[in-house]
């Protein structure tokens, strides 16, 4: 099989999250471990740090990775969900893994793993494990794909854990508290492994302490030590923050749930500090300078084109939808053209409520897989809700009408869902958003 071939063998015979949802999802960790053993734990072969959440934890995964780089660390990262190429989820010193060597594990271990009927995700965590083992990684960095403490990249031990934030989000899976949901993520806490909690409510606050005691865990609530004394933005768009051993610190990321990340992100760089790892202050500059040009990140707050202004980003819940909402009512425009799509199990409502309907057009629209709500279905719920537009088959249509609509300065954003911002970006050079 070519590199194309092996993607459709795997897209089409192993259950996929990010097509199909929760049909794809495989509670507990039997063939996880199965593999494991059949790779000879790969894992144990380099140092990780784990990281889960609600929202935030791809953007602290990808700058911790950064500054990790940049600190001479050779640093695995694993992400999900991809964007536009397979190959994005698996990444070393950000360049993403090829796709020989793809086309190469489903080769090689196809025969043992098919009696399995693994799902996507469970094999491309091994997958992602054997091949940080086999170009030698220092550290990797380790994004949960759901939840925690049943996701199948929980088999690590690693030298600190991270969650970024609780909100309602998966709630079919996961539970429909926040607290239900807090005992799922804080499923990644390891004895006596330190663990950084970045936000935290009454309610969701109690089950990280109980979870951290239970397993002699130090923790750490980075809204607590407040390392992050001040933050704005410069005339560029860029956050600027002001802390005790980092003043001057420019984040090149822009959304305005940044700030949030940041200080969460100053709570862990300490902790690794403290724990060995030698990271210096250029360390830190340079990976919130530059973390996507490190790492490859994309569709956070990502500016496509001047004249008309056009954003994306991925925030695909209730709590990433107010972020954005707020950060476009801040923002000058003459007219905002939101292109919006979303998943069909989700808080379609709560999202909608959330959006702004005063000089606004939208532009309704579904991504390319089949958990996408359909256009028509989303116009008629937010036309329920005061929000007007029409509805287009799929997100380069919708774009294409927006573009035609829009004067220099319009200002067109694309969301709702990170498989609409997906769908864009894959049909970046089409569109000519340069």
């Amino acid at each position: 099989m070519n590199y194309q071939q092996t993607l459709d063998y795997l897209y089409g015979s192993l259950p996929m999250f990010q097509q199909t949802g929760s049909q794809a999802y495989k509670e507990g960790l039997e063939n996880t471990c199965t593999l494991d053993n059949y790779f000879r734990h790969p894992h144990r072969n380099y140092k990780t740090i784990h990281v889960a959440g609600t929202n935030g934890k791809g953007t602290c995964s990808h700058t911790l990775a950064a500054i990790l780089q940049s600190a001479g660390y050779k640093t695995g990262l694993y992400t999900s969900p991809h964007l536009v190429d397979f190959r994005e989820r698996i990444r070393v010193d950000g360049v993403p893994v090829s796709e020989e060597y793809v086309v190469r594990f489903v080769e090689d271990h196809r025969a043992f793993f098919e009696p399995l009927s693994p799902s996507f995700f469970e094999l491309t965590t091994a997958m992602a494990f054997r091949y940080f083992a086999e170009t030698g990684v220092d550290v990797a960095v380790i994004e949960v794909g759901l939840g925690g403490r049943l996701d199948c990249t929980n088999i690590i031990r690693p030298d600190l854990s991270l969650i970024t934030n609780i909100s309602l989000d998966h709630t079919q899976l996961l539970g429909d508290t926040p607290a239900k949901i807090a005992f799922e993520k804080a499923g990644i806490i390891k004895p006596e492994v330190p663990v950084v909690i970045g936000e935290t409510t009454a309610e969701t606050k109690p089950v990280f302490i109980r979870q951290a005691k239970e397993k002699n865990a130090p923790v750490c609530f980075a809204e607590e030590e407040r390392l992050l004394q001040h933050a704005a933005i410069n005339e560029n768009g860029e956050w600027v923050y002001r802390t005790e051993n980092y003043p001057d610190l420019r984040g090149e990321l822009r959304g305005l749930y940044q700030k949030n990340n940041t200080n969460t992100l100053l709570s862990v760089i300490a902790r690794l500090i403290e724990s060995g790892y030698r990271i210096k202050a250029e360390n830190v500059y340079e990976g919130f300078g530059k973390v996507s040009e490190l790492t490859g990140l994309m569709g956070r707050w990502q500016k496509l084109q001047n004249h008309p202004c056009f954003i994306c980003d991925t925030g695909h819940n209730v709590a990433g939808i107010s972020f954005i909402a707020e950060q476009l009512r801040r923002l000058p425009y003459r007219h905002l053209r939101f292109v919006i799509g979303m998943a069909d199990d989700k808080d379609i409502r709560g999202m909608l409520a959330l959006l702004p309907s005063h000089n606004v057009t939208y532009y309704f629209t579904r991504a390319s897989v089949k958990r996408a709500l359909p256009e028509d279905e989303l116009k008629r719920q937010a036309n329920a809700m005061g929000l007007q537009g029409e509805a287009y088959p799929d997100v380069a249509t919708a774009v294409r009408a927006a573009q035609k609509e829009s004067l220099p300065d319009d200002l067109i954003f694309a969301g709702g869902s990170s498989f609409i911002v997906a769908d864009l970006l894959s049909h970046r050079d089409a569109l000519n958003l340069h």
